[in-house]
């Protein structure tokens, strides 16, 4: 029933919009991308390739997603409130919770028990080693849209050698539905190699930045292997930044500082099976330390996989292997579930707290007393860019 409810919902909105409307053009993200270094914050920046850098500083547009010094807006964190029987607490409100940047106390001043519209980004692996059936996607799709509230809006990506955009973000669901149906066209392009972390970035940057950064939750569902092409990740941590002497060239630690000055969780599904070693308690014992380490490497875990959870660890968010989980409809509506019972925290941080770089996120019940056996599973820093 409450499927049909929603269905009928779907088809309402759809309705009041016009549909059935025409597909957009896909857009190719990378094309003509040039990346430039600012020599002072380290920060990486976009131009089209040929165009002049404008002059680093700090941020002075006013409609921007975070300002420092004499501007500060505010910074926004999702947070899961689960029971000890792994039920979403609802009904919990602003004095419910306790938040801390860096250990020193900020003042809560907005919460969001999922009343706002959701802006979810699909990220679909085209590359061959990935070929999915259009059919079992549109079957994940309805799955995913009997589970959002119709105003929630979706955008679909694919990604191989190139980033295509295939939907911005829409509330209609037959247009999701015709978006996912070029993923297959994506992969008659013939294109080599698996741009995993660089179509985050980019999807990141065009989606949930610039003049018309959308309010509310916000977050990337990628599926893919988690075999990466482009960055040149190893063991090494290293491997993760930018070199100190600098490098006009895209980095992991890029891709995660985008999606954390922009408040995006990161829901990770793999299309590989989970290792053995890679449990939820080792995950939950290794939140306060990079997983890109000697220890990770002894226990057998892939190094690709590794990078997978690495994600989720610096943005917030989960990982899923799909092997475990069913299809990928149940690794939807799982995911769902949980960004349609989030609460969604907001503060205006004080002066140490709006410096540029990062922080980290401490958010607790303020009566722990008072929810003795739940947990909360929030966002765990944030980035404070320096520059555009």
């Amino acid at each position: 029933m409450a499927l049909v409810f929603a269905s009928l919902a779907i088809a309402q909105v759809s309705a009041q919009s016009g549909s059935p409307q025409k597909l957009p053009k896909p857009q190719e993200l990378d094309r003509d991308v040039q990346y430039i270094r600012d020599p002072a914050s380290g920060e990486i920046r976009t131009l089209t390739k040929g165009a002049t850098p404008a002059p680093s500083g700090p941020r002075k547009d006013p409609a921007a997603s975070y300002t420092f010094r004499s501007q500060v807006t505010l910074i926004a964190a999702a947070c899961s409130a689960v029971s000890a029987g792994d039920a979403p607490l609802s009904g919990l409100t602003i004095s419910d919770f306790r938040l801390a940047s860096d250990g020193v106390p900020q003042r809560l001043s907005h919460l969001d028990a999922s009343t706002e519209p959701a802006h979810i980004a699909l990220i679909l692996d085209a590359s061959p080693s990935e070929a999915r059936s259009i059919e079992e996607m549109k079957a994940a799709a309805s799955a995913l849209s009997a589970e959002l509230s119709p105003q929630d809006e979706v955008a679909v990506v694919s990604f191989a050698g190139h980033t295509h955009l295939l939907l911005p973000f829409s509330a209609d669901r037959q247009l999701m539905e015709k978006a996912l149906s070029q993923v297959d066209l994506m992969r008659s392009l013939d294109e080599t190699g698996s741009n995993i972390y660089s179509s985050v970035y980019l999807a990141a940057l065009r989606l949930f930045s610039g003049s018309h950064v959308p309010g509310g939750r916000k977050a990337i569902i990628l599926l893919t292997d988690g075999q990466d092409s482009g960055l040149k990740l190893t063991w090494d941590p290293a491997s993760m930044y930018p070199p100190e002497a600098g490098g006009d060239w895209l980095t992991f630690e890029d891709m995660v500082r985008q999606l954390s000055s922009a408040g995006v969780e990161a829901f990770a599904i793999s299309t590989e099976n989970r290792p053995d070693r890679m449990t939820a308690d080792w995950l939950s014992a290794q939140r306060g330390a990079t997983l890109i380490s000697r220890q990770s490497r002894r226990i057998g875990v892939p190094a690709y996989t590794v990078y997978l959870a690495e994600l989720v660890r610096r943005v917030g968010g989960d990982l899923y292997f799909l092997r475990e989980i069913g299809t990928l409809g149940d690794a939807y509506r799982r995911i769902a579930a949980r960004l349609r019972t989030e609460y969604l925290l907001g503060f205006y941080p004080d002066d140490a707290a709006a410096r540029a770089g990062w922080h980290n996120l401490t958010i607790d019940f303020s009566d722990a007393a008072a929810h003795r056996d739940a947990h909360l599973d929030c966002r765990p820093s944030y980035y404070v860019p320096a520059t555009h």
